[in-house]
């Protein structure tokens, strides 16, 4: 008869080491209960097998809570450090083939974790960074359900997005305003034009398309003016973003067509924001003028403020008379699956826009990364 127990405690690799290990460390902060736990896994080689299952678990059981790959390394990376991201990364991988089916966004998540492993290091060590990662991956709270819907079109064809990628990067890459704009503005008209094309499908569809939902990172610092820069992106592209300030994140609703519009043109306006604020405040130092984060806290909500007025100027010279009905029952749709998954909302004050000289410079920026109207597509 074999037996789980030795007068010393549990046999070396059994579950219970682990049990013991994880009920010491896992749900305190104290860091001579991480310490303590620690070393009970990095006398027992044998107990890393299970170790790495229950991270398996805990990865499965954040995806249930509704979080995503992406949501989780970011969360890490602002939390942690970069052992932790790696060991994070190695997890999902590892947990992904007893996944179900999650579609094309969770797949393109995948494929950008960190692919370098963690370097090994003592055992001890080693075990501290796992538990401390546990700790993050345990707590995490429920969030909203952001499956993908089944639809019929595909997103945005790659030929095309490979076409906007090609000249945002030329717009964040060029030291010439007027080029910036003009490429912007194209790849705004290719983003609308797609935008249009898949409503009309739609709307001719027997079974017509669900909005989808994605989270789109919003860092600090500056995170409420970037917060403000994504909602008026998102508006002009027929979606809705709920920011969630504690995870550095906002929701955006949309069709899918329009989800990648609005990744695609935020992340290549906060580029261009960023590059422009740091010419401004050169120009500001050369000028005598000492500026602070206030400085860089009003340009950024400047320029948010004056683009998403020329973004909704432009969106609206996209669409005809003829194509209203067809837009507005795509934005009830949006509408109602927001008021779903945020039945509460709350509306937050920018704060810190106190700085005169940031506004003008912001605003500024924001003229010269205007996106250009055209003919309305008919």
């Amino acid at each position: 008869m074999t037996s789980s127990s030795t007068s010393s405690g549990d046999t070396p690799g059994t579950p219970g080491t682990v049990d013991r290990a994880f009920e010491a460390a896992l749900y305190t902060d104290a860091d001579s209960a991480l310490d303590a736990a620690a070393s009970l896994l990095a006398a027992d080689a044998k107990a890393d097998a299970e170790v790495e299952r229950r991270g398996r678990e805990f990865v499965a059981a954040a995806w249930r809570r509704g979080w995503q790959p992406a949501d989780v390394v970011r969360l890490v990376r602002r939390e942690l450090d970069d052992v932790h991201l790696r060991l994070l990364s190695a997890l999902i991988r590892a947990q992904a083939p007893d996944d179900r089916a999650r579609g094309p966004r969770w797949a393109a998540q995948l494929a950008e974790l960190p692919a370098e492993p963690a370097p090994r290091t003592d055992r001890f060590s080693h075990a501290t960074a796992v538990l401390e990662l546990y700790r993050l991956l345990l707590r995490l709270p429920t969030l909203e359900p952001l499956d993908e819907p089944v639809t019929r079109h595909a997103s945005a064809e790659p030929r095309m997005l490979t076409r906007i990628r090609a000249l945002l990067a030329k717009a964040e890459a060029t030291g010439y305003p007027d080029e910036a704009e003009a490429l912007t503005a194209k790849a705004q008209e290719l983003m609308a034009r797609h935008s249009v094309d898949e409503a009309l499908l739609d709307a001719q569809a027997p079974t017509h398309d669900a909005p989808g939902a994605c989270r789109i990172g919003v860092e600090p610092p500056y995170e409420q003016a970037k917060a403000v820069l994504l909602d008026a992106v998102a508006t002009a592209n027929h979606c809705r973003a709920v920011w969630n300030e504690a995870f550095a994140f906002s929701t955006v609703v949309g069709f899918g067509p329009d989800l990648d519009a609005v990744e695609l043109l935020y992340t290549s306006l906060l580029v261009q924001a960023t590059t422009a604020m740091t010419k401004a405040e050169a120009a500001q130092r050369a000028g005598g003028r000492k500026r602070t984060k206030t400085f860089r806290q009003s340009f950024l909500a400047a320029y948010a403020h004056r683009v998403g007025d020329r973004l909704r100027a432009a969106a609206e010279t996209q669409v005809g008379d003829d194509l209203l009905p067809v837009l507005a029952t795509r934005e009830v749709a949006v509408t109602d699956r927001v008021d779903r998954m945020f039945p509460q909302t709350t509306t937050t004050r920018l704060r810190g826009v106190t700085d005169e000289a940031g506004w003008v410079e912001g605003a500024e920026a924001a003229d010269r990364a205007q996106v250009k109207s055209r003919r309305p597509l008919r």
